[in-house]
């Protein structure tokens, strides 16, 4: 009975894109005098509600021109919203707001790729010690957690104190690269206070966990969320336009704070339950994310 469902779900998805859909939309064009852009831009504000629509009908359409505004440079936005009006015959002092809400939307969806592109660049670079600004990050993240104890030397056991697993932490940068050290290092720059004080649970005698090591896991947890596109809404929702390296970064800060929270609630038995808490974590989070409204910032509890 699943299977026979199952199939009768994908014939009906086949008609509607092939055949339904294009005689819906020519209806609808004929009863309201506009496009299924103009009509998506009209009854959805702005967020992701509305950019995800108008990205569904670019990828829906059979137009080269439409399909293409889905893969565009920022020096092309201009000209191709001109082909887009000009392809759908839009009468632009009929629809005034069109073009600025469909522009803004265009900004989101190519603005999500290149940063993906940027922190897969970001992800790839390996850490140097022979590179002296990713060094000076490095000791930078210790400066900011641990400011009144100084290093006693750049391969040294206190790298532990901080979570990292060995007397180098350059080992433990291998998976996420210098994606890994720049959250950490972010997280620690713009909310001092709150990485200390998740490095102080993460030190725990009972509840403790390894800071760094968790940070860059939580680092791969972002990047595989983005890759998997689904940041998109959250994004969608909290950058009215091109969303920037800086964003992912607080995005992933959020998951720092969120993470430790989540730790000490859950009161886990040992260290040795990290993965099982780690997915149970991961799955919290994706449903959040599918959520239309979705808006995940980090939130600071004033009290502690």
């Amino acid at each position: 009975m699943f299977v026979f469902q199952r199939m009768l779900g994908f014939i009906w998805k086949g008609f509607y894109s092939s055949c339904l859909r294009f005689w819906l939309k020519w209806f609808l064009r004929l009863l309201t005098g506009k496009c299924e852009l103009q009509r998506i831009c009209a009854r959805c504000k702005a967020g992701a509600l509305r950019t995800s629509q108008i990205e569904h009908s670019l990828k829906s359409s059979k137009s080269k021109v439409l399909q293409a505004a889905l893969f565009l440079k920022e020096n092309e936005l201009e000209d191709h919203l001109g082909k887009i009006i000009q392809e759908k015959s839009i009468k632009e002092q009929k629809d005034p707001t069109f073009k600025e809400n469909l522009r803004q939307c265009l900004l989101q969806i190519n603005g999500y790729n290149k940063l993906f592109e940027a922190a897969e660049e970001l992800r790839k670079e390996v850490f140097d010690s022979e590179n002296e600004e990713h060094e000076n990050m490095l000791l930078k993240l210790w400066d900011l957690l641990m400011p009144s104890v100084k290093l006693e030397s750049r391969v040294t056991k206190q790298w532990g104190n901080i979570g990292f697993q060995g007397d180098d932490p350059k080992t433990d940068f291998r998976g996420m690269g210098m994606l890994g050290l720049t959250n950490l290092l972010f997280f620690s720059e713009k909310y001092t206070d709150e990485a200390r004080q998740v490095l102080s649970h993460a030190n725990h005698p009972r509840l403790g966990y390894s800071y760094a090591i968790v940070g860059i896991n939580l680092t791969e947890m972002a990047y595989s969320l983005m890759k998997s596109d689904a940041l998109k809404l959250h994004f969608y929702n909290t950058v009215s336009g091109k969303p920037q390296m800086q964003h992912f970064h607080q995005f992933y800060c959020y998951l720092a704070y969120e993470f430790d929270k989540f730790w000490l609630e859950e009161e886990p038995e040992s260290i040795m339950e990290f993965n099982h808490y780690r997915e149970k974590f991961h799955d919290k989070v994706k449903a959040l994310l599918q959520v239309p409204e979705v808006t995940l910032t980090m939130s600071v509890d004033p009290e502690k």
